[in-house]
């Protein structure tokens, strides 16, 4: 019996088995929703960044939990899109690349103080980019150079950099701002309940009179502590 001609079936090239042989893209990794930074962890990374005179890394990191803006429309941030004049603005308004938008955020007094520092430092323009890259093939800081500088942030406290992105930086600010709406809800609550259990039982006021101040008090540090942050 004649054995089968196997010259001419098609070999398979080393790139194409490679690849074939290439394990998911998400194997041993987390994915899903990135959870966000608490005021700690925000406070932590900012004096670090500060003790060790990152002048870059200290405004990136302001901007992007200000804005909370996508990691592309971050690094593709202009002077002219957050200063005016030579002062830095209140607010800033841009139109984000992905659904083609306008988008506006405020700008705390820390991020401005910290723009303005960096600004200087490197001697911007009102046409450059407001992070350049270091290296010459990019104008301005790549995506994936802003998800290596977040790795290095939340490595340095000691947080795992598997866990968390650059959509923990983009959700940090909503969750706070969330956090003091409930605050403020369950502070709301209270005090009418006080209210009413004085009017409802005027023999008890003396007992609530002394009391109250002690525990009206009890939401304002976790509330002081948010407003702080801006």
């Amino acid at each position: 019996m004649k054995a089968p001609d196997t010259s001419k079936e098609p070999v398979m090239s080393n790139e194409i088995k490679e690849s074939y042989h290439r394990g998911p893209w998400n194997k041993g990794k987390l994915t899903g929703q990135k959870p966000p930074l608490k005021l700690k962890e925000i406070w932590a990374i900012r004096i670090r960044l500060q003790l060790g005179n990152h002048t870059r890394g200290l405004a990136l990191f302001n901007l992007a939990t200000d804005s909370k803006l996508r990691g592309c429309d971050l690094v593709a941030l202009r002077v002219k899109d957050v200063a005016h004049g030579g002062q830095i603005a209140c607010r800033a308004i841009i139109l984000q690349r992905k659904t083609q938008r306008p988008v506006q955020f405020e700008i705390t007094d820390q991020t401005r103080e910290s723009l303005a520092t960096w600004i200087a430092k490197a001697d911007l323009k009102p046409e450059q980019y407001l992070f350049p890259s270091r290296l010459r093939a990019s104008p301005h800081l790549s995506t994936r150079q802003y998800a290596r500088i977040v790795d290095r942030w939340v490595s340095s406290i000691g947080l795992d950099p598997t866990t968390y992105g650059t959509l923990s930086m983009r959700r940090t600010k909503a969750t706070l701002i969330y956090k003091l709406r409930s605050i403020n809800l369950i502070y709301e609550w209270f005090i009418s309940k006080i209210i009413h259990r004085v009017a409802m039982q005027p023999a008890r006021l003396l007992h609530i009179k002394d009391r109250a101040p002690w525990v009206l008090t009890a939401f304002e540090p976790a509330a002081s502590a948010i407003r702080s942050y801006g």
